[in-house]
Order: structure tokens, then sequence, then C-alpha cells
């Protein structure tokens, strides 16, 4: 247990948006050549003899994850971020390895890396093969409270058309089995390839959402609720909607940045499911292919406006956004972060763009110490 344990929650159902939590992926890598390694387990086991359960398993063996307790402001959430990655950077450091927080690393792909010694990965490994494989990507999640599961259902497709831009702004794989996709998100489009990825379905109420879900368990398509992969999903352990579009990124506060504007998404959403409110529809084929161009191009070229289906200037719909979500953002006084950090990408690009940078200067070795750096930078 770390100082970071919430409080018990206090009686009464809270408000939409009153707590929050993130859920970080990261890639270990071999120092020397720049590889992932399979040391997954050596980590977690160097953890827990000090903060057991801090740092958590992932599908492969040369990833983990951490997660935040459920808290309550971005400040809060941004010290216990800091403090999952300075507990896991001390244990990779007693170990040799290097931890990078990026949707990819230049190895990922590769075969030779084994899934994590867990029975249902291993069920999962069997079943997917070739996709299974090339599952080394890594994300944030971003959980928001929504205490009513039905209400939770609803504000899905209220979200889904602005997630693309989410995407964008946290863009960090353009590389993937040692070459350069061309794409600024290729984590994206390796989610994409699974029967429950992408830009989640609409559904009419909880009964359907989770009927189709059980439907697909029960075909044989997916193991179980958990591997529901949306972009955005009602999760199966939390009273939370959980906002899952967006890579990892080395930048702690480009991740916070990113929790803000997800908890603002959701309150917003939630306060127009009222009666009268006109429906927020987006089809499925418009916010695939948002998502298809986001992914593609990140903020270096035109994302597509979910209130018209125009292509729009990424930094001028970015600013819709802003101005969309403005109201909720300052209920929580984070406008001001927020917009701060979004301007920075803007103006310095994603951290795609950046990678690309380091590639010219040095590489795949300088694309992958400028990850680690970055991702140790300001703990």
């Amino acid at each position: 247990m770390n100082s970071f344990e919430p409080a018990p929650a206090p009686t009464g159902v809270p408000p939409v948006g009153a707590t929050l939590g993130v859920e970080e992926e990261f890639h270990v890598l071999d120092p020397d050549t720049g590889r992932l390694t399979a040391a997954a387990p050596g980590i977690i086991e160097a953890v827990d003899r000090e903060n057991k359960g801090l740092v958590e398993k992932e599908f492969k063996s040369s990833m983990v994850e951490t997660a935040t307790p459920v808290c309550s402001t971005l400040d809060e959430l941004r010290l216990a971020m800091t403090f999952n990655r300075r507990t896991l950077l001390k244990a990779a450091d007693r170990l040799g390895l290097w931890i990078a927080s990026s949707g990819t690393v230049p190895d990922a792909g590769v075969t030779g890396i084994p899934v994590y010694p867990d029975e249902r990965y291993q069920r999962i490994h069997g079943m997917y093969l070739q996709l299974a494989v090339e599952q080394q990507v890594c994300a944030c999640h971003v959980h928001v409270g929504v205490p009513d599961p039905e209400l939770a259902v609803a504000i899905i497709p209220r979200i889904r058309g602005w997630l693309p831009v989410m995407l964008a702004l946290s863009a960090s794989s353009p590389y993937f089995q040692h070459v350069d996709t061309g794409y600024d998100s290729y984590r994206s489009v390796i989610l994409g390839r699974w029967p429950t990825g992408g830009p989640p379905p609409v559904f009419a109420d909880g009964e359907s959402y989770w009927g189709s879900i059980d439907q697909l368990v029960q075909a044989g398509v997916i193991t179980d609720r958990a591997m529901v992969y949306y972009d955005a999903r009602v999760s199966a352990r939390y009273p939370t909607v959980e906002v899952r579009i967006s890579d990892s990124n080395p930048r702690v506060d480009t991740l916070v940045m990113l929790a803000g504007l997800s908890r603002a998404l959701v309150i917003t959403a939630a306060e127009e499911i009222r009666p009268g409110a006109h429906d927020a529809g987006i089809s499925d084929g418009l916010v695939r292919g948002a998502t298809w161009q986001a992914s593609r191009h990140g903020l270096r070229g035109g994302l597509i406006d979910p209130t018209s289906g125009v292509v729009m200037d990424a930094s001028r719909l970015i600013g819709h956004f802003l101005n969309y979500l403005r109201p909720a953002l300052e209920s929580h006084g984070d406008y001001e972060f927020v917009t701060s950090v979004v301007e920075e990408l803007l103006q310095g690009g994603t951290n795609s763009e950046h990678q690309r940078r380091m590639f010219e200067l040095g590489g795949e070795m300088a694309v992958i110490s400028a990850l680690v750096a970055e991702t140790r930078a300001m703990l």
C-alpha cells in the first residue's frame, strides 16, 4: 500500500467526473541493444518487495503497467503517476533495464517476445496467433467516475466522435517492426484489428451493451468481458467510463492533460443527456474514418469535425474542442493547464514527430534513448 491510497468513499452518490484514475503501460528494453526484452517478471518481483501490486503484468513479457489510486484532481493524479514512475524506474535501474512510455518502440511487433506467464494470456495467444504475436503496443487508459451504469452506456456514443482528436494529441507510435509506418499512431491500427477494437458501437442501454459482449464470449470470439478493447468502454470492474484511445507518452504532463480532457468530455456528455436534448450521433463509418485519419496524420493534417463531418485544420478543430469542454474544464480548475499543454503540442509537435526528428539525427538508438530520457524527465 502506498501513500496515495484513496480515503473511503463518502456516503451518497458522487457526481460524474468526481473521480478519475490512469493506467499507464510501459515497454521494457535492453540498454545495450535498444531491443525489447522479456524482463517484466523480474521487475514486478523487485517492485513487490516494497510496493506490492504497484507494477502489474501486461500481455507481453516486455511490458508492464502501473495504475494510480482513485484521484479527484489533476495535481493529485500527476503526483500519483510520478510516484509510480519513480518506483518502476528504480526497480528497472537495479536490474540494468530501460523503461520507455510510448505507443510503440522500433522493436515492437517482432517475434521472440513471449506472452507473460499467465494462463489467460496464454489462452488469448492461442486464439489470436499472429495478432497476439504483434501485440506489443502501450496505451494510457483514463477512468472517469460515472456511478450510474446506464448513464455510462449512454455517454459512450456522445464522446466517441471526439476521441480521434485525443488520439492525434497523444500520437507516439510511428515505428513498428523497425519500419517507419508513415502513421503517427500505428498502435491505433494494431488495436483496431481485434474483434472488439477501434471505435465503440452504439448501444441502446446497459442490457444491450453487456448482452452483445456476452454473446461474443459465448461464441468464442473473445475470452471474457475484459477483452473489450474499444476506444472507450464501460469498465467491467469499476463504476467508470474508460477512455482508451490514447498512446502512452513519455511526458507525464501530456498524459495528465489527456486525463483532464477525458474527464471534461465525459462530464459534458453526461450533462447533454436529458429530456429534449438533441442526439449527438455520428455514423460508425465516419467515426472509424476519423480515427484512421488521426492515426495516420496526428496533428500534421486535417481532422474530422464530429459535429459537421467536415475536415478541419487540426489546430482549429482542437480550439473548438476546448471551447466545447471549457465549462467542464473550468469547473475543476483544469482549463489553464490543459490548454497550455495542448498549445505546446500544437507548436512543438507530437511525440511521433519528435521521434522522427531523433531518427534523422541518430537512427533507432537515438529514438530509443530520447524516449527513455523523456520517460525519466522531471521525476
